[in-house]
C-alpha cells in the first residue's frame, strides 16, 4: 500500500512533533548504541539504530506508565541530560506460570547540542509528554464512571508496622516508595501508634489537605478509617475523599478484590502490592459502597467487607495465634476448626434484592398470606431478644454484650479493639445520616418483604460485599465494589468436613457454588438480620470482632470512594 503523499514521515523528523514526538538518543551507559524514539498517544516505541538483523524494536504501551524524570547527570562535566520512563507491564513470571506486573525502565541520554541547559530542555520536553500522555491512557474498564486524583496530589498514608508478619513498613519501602517517587506522587508517612490510632486521627484531621488517604496494613486499619471518616460532622464530604490499599496484612481481601476489579490475572504477595501500587500511582477513583452495621448495644459501625457469623468468625479470631506465618495462618485456622466443627443456633432474616422473590429451598417469606403454610419464626413476629452475658467458654470464646449507650466503651479481649459507643439517632442527619430506611429497629419485626430462612442451625453466616474474602479466597466471582449488593452465603447443618473442606478448596478459584452442595445458600439482598440464639460465638465486621448479639445490616451503595483499576 502506498504511502499518502500529504502525510510526513515520522522516521524522518528529529526531536520535532510531526503526529508523533521523534527524537534519537544514547544509551545512557554507552553513547556507540542510539536508539531511534517515538512517542505516539498510546504507545513509546523504542529502536535500536544498527545494522545488523535482529530484534530491536521495543513498543511500551503507555497504559502500563507511570511516570517519567528529566534530569542532569551526575558528573558536572557531562553536558547531556537524561530522561528516564517507568512502566510496569505484564510479564510472563520467571519461575511460575502466568504473568504479572513487573518493573521496566527506559533511560536515555540527550546531547543534541553542547549546552547543558538545551540538552536538559529537550529532556524535560520529553518527560512532560510521555507523562500527559500516560496520564490519558490509565487503563479504564468499559462501562465504570472514573474520576482522577487531583494532580500533583498529596497522599497520607498510614502504615501499620504490626499488620501480617510485622513486615508492612519494610514492604512499603522495598516496593511501594520507589514507585511513588517514580510517579512524582508527594506523600506523607503516618505510622499508626495504637489500636484505633487511624480511626481518631481521621476523625479529627483537616482533610482539605489530603486528596488521598492509602492504607498499607490489612483491611482492620481501612475498617478503623471509614468509621473515623463517618463519625465526623462533615461526614458526607469526609467520605467523598479517594481511600487506597496497599496489601500488608494477611487477609488482604479489598486489595485482592481491587486487583480482581482491574481484570488482570490473578497475583498474590509483592505481586499483589506491585499491582495495588500501581493503581495509586494511576490514581482513578471509582465508587464502592458500605454496609451500615447495627449492634444490640444501639452501636453503629459502617464495614467494607463483610459480617461473619460461626464458622468463617472462628477461623479469623482464633488464627490470630498464628499471625507469625502470615496469611497461612487462615489455612491452620481452618484445619483446627474443622477438627471441631461446631453448629450454631440462630435465626436469619433478610430482604431479597428483587422484593417479592421465588424463597429459596430453605426460606419462607415472613408473615405470609393465609393461603401460605405457617412456619414458627420468632423472628418476624416477636422483636429481638438480647442474649444475656455468658463466661468465656474453654475455646476462648467471649461475649461483648452491652446495653449501655451514650459513649460507653467496649473493649475487645481478643483484639484489644476499642470502638466507642453512640445512641442511634438517626434523625440527626449531620451526624448520623444516612439513614438506614430498610432496617427496622432491632427491637421490631421484620417487614413482610422479608425472607425468613427456616433453619436455625449453621456452620456460617457470611455477609460480603466484594470478591474477594482474602488473597486466596475468591468469594463471590461476579460482586464489583459498586454493585449495591449485599452477598449473603449461608451453610446449614448437617455438611461434612470433608464437604466443607472442598467448599473453602473450591473458593480458591470461585468454584464453590458449583460444587452443588445442598447446604450452602447463596442470596443477594439489601439488608439483612442475624439473631444468634446459642450463648457463645464471634460475631466480625471486616475481620474484627464486635459484640456478640443481635446484629442487622443496610446496604448504602457507592457512599465512598476507592481508588482502582
Amino acid at each position: 500500500m502506498e504511502k499518502d503523499a500529504s502525510e510526513p514521515d515520522p522516521s524522518r523528523q528529529r526531536n520535532g512533533v510531526v503526529g508523533v514526538l521523534y527524537g534519537e538518543f544514547t544509551d545512557m551507559l554507552n553513547d556507540g548504541v542510539r536508539y531511534s524514539v517515538s512517542l505516539t498517544e498510546s504507545a513509546l516505541t523504542v529502536q535500536r539504530i544498527s545494522s545488523s538483523p535482529g530484534r530491536t524494536k521495543m513498543v511500551f504501551n503507555l497504559t502500563d506508565c507511570v511516570g517519567c524524570r528529566a534530569y542532569r547527570g551526575p558528573d558536572s562535566a557531562d553536558v547531556g541530560a537524561y530522561f528516564t520512563a517507568y512502566f510496569y507491564p505484564f510479564k510472563r513470571r520467571w519461575m511460575s506460570a502466568g504473568v504479572a506486573r513487573q518493573r521496566v525502565e527506559q533511560c536515555f541520554r540527550v546531547a543534541l547540542v553542547q549546552d547543558p541547559l538545551a540538552n536538559l530542555q529537550e529532556a524535560e520536553r520529553w518527560a512532560r509528554a510521555i507523562r500527559d500522555a500516560s496520564v490519558l491512557q490509565a487503563p479504564r474498564r468499559d462501562g465504570v464512571v472514573y474520576t482522577e486524583v487531583r494532580r500533583p496530589c498529596r497522599v497520607m498514608i498510614l502504615v501499620n508496622p504490626h499488620s501480617g508478619r510485622g513486615q508492612a513498613l519494610q514492604l512499603f519501602t522495598g516496593h511501594v516508595q520507589g514507585m511513588l517517587t517514580e510517579a512524582a506522587v508527594p506523600y506523607t508517612l503516618v505510622i499508626t501508634e495504637h489500636q484505633n490510632h487511624a480511626r481518631e486521627l481521621v476523625r479529627k484531621a483537616d482533610l482539605s489537605q489530603w486528596d488521598a488517604l492509602v492504607i498499607m496494613s490489612g483491611d482492620g486499619l481501612l475498617f478503623e478509617v471509614i468509621n473515623g471518616l463517618m463519625e465526623r460532622e462533615d461526614w458526607q464530604e469526609a467520605i467523598q475523599t479517594p481511600l487506597g490499599i496497599l496489601p500488608g496484612g494477611s487477609g488482604n481481601a479489598l486489595a485482592a478484590s481491587v486487583h480482581h476489579y482491574s481484570q488482570s490475572p490473578p497475583a498474590w504477595n509483592e505481586e499483589l502490592l506491585l499491582s495495588c501500587g500501581f493503581m495509586l500511582c494511576k490514581g482513578l477513583v471509582g465508587s464502592m459502597d458500605l454496609v451500615s452495621i447495627h449492634l444490640a448495644s444501639r452501636q453503629r459501625l459502617f464495614s467494607f467487607l463483610s459480617l461473619a457469623w460461626g464458622f468463617v468468625a472462628d477461623v479469623d479470631i482464633e488464627s490470630e495465634k498464628y499471625r507469625h506465618v502470615g496469611a497461612i495462618r487462615f489455612l491452620m485456622g481452618t484445619l483446627v476448626r474443622l477438627a471441631s466443627l461446631r453448629v450454631y443456633q440462630g435465626r436469619l432474616a433478610y430482604l431479597p434484592v428483587t422484593e417479592a422473590p421465588k424463597p429459596p429451598k430453605g426460606s419462607i417469606r415472613a408473615n405470609p398470606p393465609p393461603s401460605t403454610p405457617q412456619h414458627p419464626s420468632l423472628c418476624s413476629s416477636l422483636p429481638c431478644r438480647l442474649i444475656p452475658n455468658a463466661s468465656p467458654n474453654q475455646n476462648s470464646h467471649r461475649n461483648h454484650n452491652s446495653t449501655n449507650s451514650n459513649r460507653n466503651t467496649i473493649t475487645n479481649s481478643s483484639n484489644n479493639a476499642i470502638t466507642t459507643n453512640r445512641p442511634e439517632t438517626q434523625s440527626d442527619s449531620k451526624t448520623r445520616a444516612p439513614e438506614d430506611s430498610r432496617l427496622p429497629g432491632l427491637d421490631q419485626p421484620v417487614p413482610e418483604s422479608w425472607t425468613v430462612v427456616k433453619e436455625e442451625g449453621f456452620v456460617l453466616v457470611l455477609a460480603i460485599y466484594q470478591s474477594h474474602l482474602a488473597e486466596d479466597l475468591w468469594t463471590v466471582p461476579s460482586a464489583m465494589a459498586d454493585d449495591g449488593v449485599i452477598h449473603l452465603f449461608y451453610v446449614t447443618a448437617g455438611i461434612s468436613r470433608p464437604a466443607l473442606l472442598r467448599l473453602f478448596l473450591a473458593m480458591e478459584k470461585g468454584g464453590h457454588l458449583e460444587c452443588g452442595c445442598p447446604h450452602l445458600v447463596y442470596e443477594k439482598v439489601k439488608a439483612l438480620r442475624l439473631e444468634p440464639i446459642s450463648p457463645q460465638g464471634m460475631i466480625t465486621v471486616d475481620g474484627e470482632m464486635v459484640e456478640y448479639g443481635p446484629v442487622q445490616a443496610q446496604i448504602h451503595p457507592r457512599l465512598a470512594r476507592l481508588i482502582c483499576g
